[in-house]
């Protein structure tokens, strides 16, 4: 089975691109052209140069030796906390910038929820001189004081959302009303494999060279280029595609998503969309939704800005409908106790996002003989507010 984009943008049954008509010639523009100008040879030369020299790939895979004992297996850390401006999404935010500029756009767009797509793509801008305009929720602009502060030094203009409970999914609905109002010159960075097609497929591409680097990695580390587990946190599934995407059809290879359960999934305090989900469309893509019995979009819930999302990437609903990942719940108090004990055993502080896939090992147990790569998909600077204020209940 390929589980990968079909010509006609679906994953299965979901994906498409469901779009108003004012953006039409957009998206079609951007779907019949991007294979060509991404496989040109001069383009992944120059992918290839930012990723060396401005990203600092590749990213280390680090055995963590003292959490792999705690757990009597055999865990590996892709280290995309490591990267320029301390996560995994700048890997996409190059690729599309220099997309963006090949189709001659001059004004980029961007949602944002935990800040760091909006600081990545923030970023690019400045290399690249283009103009930049980040959305973010008002509720996300709050908790994440740090990355909104960066991307105004870095010239982008950072607009506050409050329409809906003013987090990730309205930065988006505000992101694709502009598009719609500047179609002609601006360019949407989706931060997500997210959106209506080709955008899914356009980030897990550039988002892939994180199962790339892990395949030769683990070869030098192993002896072999495939763990028994994959695992990464899920919230439109971004750096989760990155990491599954070369081992999709290998099947010595187990996938794990882990998504956010909030407060749980019992609770109406939640995000964890395969886990509650039924099939809708969201910005432009049919794929599981969390949705009331009107079909109305409910409002998501996480202690984490990146995850609370009402939505899931249309490659992760096809896979766990096809049964080749498997997607757990993890809740906010879950989340936060793995992020304490990470910090405690191998002396990183990760993301709130990276935490609930860390929280995996009190999920599942796995085998002494089992090599698990976790990707380790940003760092905790920006959730210090939230550690600072749970430190004496992990003392």
């Amino acid at each position: 089975m390929d589980y990968n984009v079909n010509k006609e943008g679906f994953y299965g049954e979901f994906g498409g691109a469901y779009i108003p008509e004012i953006l039409y010639s957009n998206v079609e523009n951007l779907r019949n052209n991007y294979l060509r100008i991404i496989s040109e040879d001069g383009f992944k030369a120059e992918f290839e140069v930012l990723m060396r020299d401005y990203v600092g790939r590749p990213s280390p895979l680090y055995f963590a030796g003292r959490l792999s004992q705690k757990y009597g297996t055999r865990i590996y850390l892709k280290r995309e906390d490591l990267n320029h401006t301390g996560a995994h999404k700048i890997n996409n935010t190059v690729g599309q910038i220099l997309l963006a500029q090949r189709m001659g756009k001059t004004r980029i767009i961007a949602e944002t929820g935990a800040g760091q797509h909006g600081l990545a793509t923030a970023t690019v801008c400045a290399l690249r001189g283009m103009k930049c305009i980040v959305y973010m929720g008002e509720t996300d602009i709050a908790r994440q004081q740090l990355n909104v502060q960066k991307m105004k030094m870095l010239g982008a203009e950072v607009r506050s959302v409050s329409s809906g409970n003013k987090t990730l999914k309205d930065a988006t609905n505000e992101a694709i009303r502009d598009w719609c109002c500047n179609p002609s010159d601006t360019h949407y960075i989706i931060g997500s494999t997210v959106g209506p097609h080709p955008y899914p497929d356009i980030v897990t591409r550039f988002q892939s060279i994180i199962s790339e680097e892990i395949k030769s990695q683990l070869a030098d580390k192993e002896g072999r280029d495939y763990p028994d587990y994959l695992i990464a946190c899920v919230g439109g599934g971004s750096n989760a595609a990155g990491t599954f995407y070369h081992y999709l059809n290998d099947t010595r290879v187990k996938l794990i998503g882990i998504e956010a359960a909030g407060l749980g999934v019992d609770t109406d305090k939640t995000a964890a969309t395969i886990h509650l989900g039924k099939k809708g469309i969201i910005h432009g893509s049919r794929t599981f939704v969390m949705q009331d019995e009107d079909g109305q979009i409910t409002e998501p819930y996480s202690v984490s800005a990146g995850l609370d999302y009402p939505g899931i990437g249309p490659v992760h609903a096809n896979l766990f409908t096809t049964q080749r990942a498997e997607y757990l719940a993890v809740t906010d108090s879950e989340a936060l106790s793995a992020a304490f004990e990470l910090t405690r055993l191998e002396g990183i502080i990760p993301a709130l996002e990276s935490s609930h896939a860390l929280a995996v090992f009190g999920q599942k147990k796995f085998e002494p003989e089992d090599v698990l790569v976790l990707t380790l998909s940003g760092r905790g600077d920006k959730d210090m507010d939230t550690f600072l204020k749970l430190i004496t209940k992990f003392n």
